[in-house]
């Protein structure tokens, strides 16, 4: 139970994700650097390549929600078919 409670953290789809990123004018090692991962895992998550598992899930869908209050344009533009 525990294991399925760490990995429901939210994520948005994999091309929302890199646009949340840009539109807060961030860099891929940027955000590596916060999360305390390598810029490929970044750009990874960003492509669905993988998918952030346990406290790393947690930190990275905190992130993205926050860039998401802020950017709400990025989510609906990146998110269009």
């Amino acid at each position: 139970m525990q294991v399925l409670l760490s990995q429901a953290a939210w994520l948005p789809t994999t091309n929302v994700r890199g646009g949340l990123r840009r539109a807060a004018g961030l860099t891929q090692a940027q955000v590596a650097a916060a999360l305390g991962v390598g810029r490929v895992q970044v750009a990874r998550w960003e492509t669905g390549f993988n998918e952030p598992r346990g406290d790393r899930r947690r930190a990275y869908s905190k992130f993205l929600q926050s860039l998401a209050q802020q950017h709400p344009e990025a989510v609906t533009s990146t998110a269009a078919p």
